[in-house]
């Protein structure tokens, strides 16, 4: 049977969402199942209630562990909590808020009643403690979502005061108390009325949405975009930026349309991802056809928008669409971003660095040569760029999952957080500012520098080889040679900061591959780039499986 990818979800595709918030409040997980215990990845706990891994008790003791975190942190100025669209997301922050008044925690929530993009929350954290005077506590946050998860599952974020994600110091001991207060069937856990927790003088509201948008025009070159009256798309693809796109044109009068402006908990406009699933990534060309058609040339050779963007669920990733180059791979667009903005910030320290993980592609670390700016190379999470973020020293960070935020026009924080509301913005800048679609530009950088060839694949692996290949050393890799090259690194600590990349990743002259288990699956993730072409990139594939393989056996 043909894939159904790309195309629109029929109604055997949609979730319950009946049965999904019913499962919320009726199902206790079973804490003898590892998957049903609180775990936090990357961008903290995720699970589906349909599967016992996100139901209210995990909400009740994961908020109360984050009280208890903060309380030991001294952290006790208040707490920004948002949501995204997610089905879940509305209940679990109502059970945050129980958890929070009922310990006299000082929560604000939208004062629209609406959604709040992740970027949103990290800005607010981040201008809360920046204006307060000296000595006043600092605020920290909550993000209610499981980000382009599909519509069943749900997802729990803390932010500390730096306003980026918190770092595994802080979501090993919330993921550790919370399981604790699981097994002690919740005692310990502090709870009052929802009714109670809206009304209690420790609840307050703050306007997050203007807070943002009102500030823009300190991070973007908005009157460019504006005179030079760039046409944009901006899908909120159901997710948390649906209003703020449309305040955004509305504010500062750019020729601005919101494609897409319906919020549906089943998603139900959307098309499927490559596996037949709903799932609001914006970097995938399955989730976007829809914008994707969108923007084909017309009988008359032009386009509906200069530019189209789209969004997931919290608005932290983004996807880029142009006339001539349909929708941009994340890497292609990191590059050309990284290229126009460290030429076009003036009010940056002109020693910052370039952020990027280690998998995404080379052709940043060439960009960053050609600009005569140094590269850190992180590990995978965005976490590792707060530091830089905070002090200037990292303008601008990004990872391949279309993940990215950057400083503002003089040099200082934005946001601490993926801002895929930024990114999408930055498009629209540049092709206002340089005369070229961002498509166009990356063109200009492979003359230059070379056309990589970038791909991930997935590979089997048990329980047991996955904790093996998450604890190698590089001593333990003994092979010389890789597609034809000499091997010049390998690597098992990020080498912008020496920390554990998890995993291994092997460099050539010409290529490299990178090897990370699944958290969540029995596979391993194999991650690979070649600038020379894909016949080689295919064979750098087939000996990083042997070589890995071999390794872990």
């Amino acid at each position: 049977m043909a894939s159904r990818a790309g195309t629109v979800a029929l109604p055997q595709d949609l979730v319950d969402i009946t049965a999904l918030l019913d499962a919320y409040f009726d199902v206790t997980p079973d804490l003898g199942d590892p998957a049903q215990r609180v775990a936090f990845g990357t961008s903290g706990h995720r699970g589906s209630s349909l599967k016992a891994s996100f139901n209210e008790p995990h909400i009740l003791a994961i908020t109360q562990a984050i009280v208890e975190y903060r309380g030991r942190q001294g952290i006790t100025g208040p707490l920004f909590i948002g949501r995204d669209t997610h089905a879940l997301s509305e209940p679990a922050q109502n059970s945050a808020l129980e958890v929070l008044a009922a310990n006299g925690v000082t929560v604000l929530v939208d004062a629209r009643h609406g959604y709040t993009p992740t970027p949103a929350l990290s800005h607010a954290i981040l201008k809360y403690n920046r204006e307060a005077a000296p000595g006043t506590p600092q605020a920290d946050g909550i993000v209610v979502t499981p980000s382009h998860n599909p519509p069943g599952d749900g997802g729990f974020k803390y932010n500390p005061p730096h306003g980026g994600p918190a770092d595994t110091d802080a979501t090993g001991w919330i993921a550790d108390r919370a399981n604790q207060l699981l097994e002690n069937g919740l005692r310990g856990v502090k709870r009052m009325p929802l009714n109670d927790a809206l009304a209690a003088d420790t609840t307050g509201k703050f306007d997050f949405l203007s807070s943002y948008v009102d500030d823009l025009p300190s991070v973007l070159n908005l009157d460019a975009i504006r005179n030079a009256g760039v046409r944009i798309g901006a899908d909120p693809m159901g997710g948390a930026s649906v209003d703020y796109w449309g305040e955004i044109g509305e504010r500062h009068q750019l020729n601005l349309t919101v494609v897409n402006p319906t919020v549906d908990p089943q998603w139900a406009f959307m098309t499927l991802d490559w596996d037949e699933k709903i799932r609001m990534d914006c970097s995938s060309p399955s989730a976007m056809a829809s914008l994707i058609k969108r923007m084909a040339l017309g009988a008359d050779g032009t386009a509906a928008y200069d530019v189209a963007t789209g969004n997931d669920a919290d608005a932290d990733r983004h996807g880029i669409v142009t006339p001539d180059g349909g929708l941009m791979n994340p890497n292609h667009y990191l590059a050309v971003a990284i290229d126009y903005l460290y030429r076009n910030r003036s009010g940056w320290n002109p020693e910052s660095v370039v952020g990027k993980t280690l998998v995404s592609s080379s052709i940043i670390d060439r960009v960053a040569a050609g600009l005569g700016r140094k590269l850190v190379e992180v590990p995978v999470g965005f976490k590792w760029f707060v530091p830089g973020l905070l002090s200037g020293e990292g303008a601008f960070g990004g990872e391949e999952s279309a993940g990215a935020s950057f400083n503002k026009l003089d040099g200082s924080v934005w946001t601490t957080d993926k801002d895929g509301i930024l990114l999408a913005l930055l498009a629209s800048e540049i092709t206002a500012v340089t005369g070229s679609s961002p498509s166009q530009l990356y063109k200009g950088l492979t003359d230059q520098f070379g056309a990589p060839v970038y791909a991930r694949i997935d590979a089997a692996a048990s329980r047991e080889q996955k904790s093996k290949l998450g604890k190698l050393s590089a001593a333990d890799v003994t092979a010389t040679s890789l597609a034809g090259e000499e091997i010049t690194a390998k690597l098992t600590e990020a080498p912008g900061n020496g920390a554990s990349i998890g995993g291994l990743k092997v460099v050539t002259e010409n290529a490299w591959f990178a090897a990370r288990p699944s958290g969540t699956e029995d596979v391993y993730k194999i991650y690979a780039e070649s600038f020379k072409g894909a016949d080689h990139l295919a064979q750098v594939q087939q000996e990083a499986k042997a070589l890995v393989d071999g390794v872990i056996a």
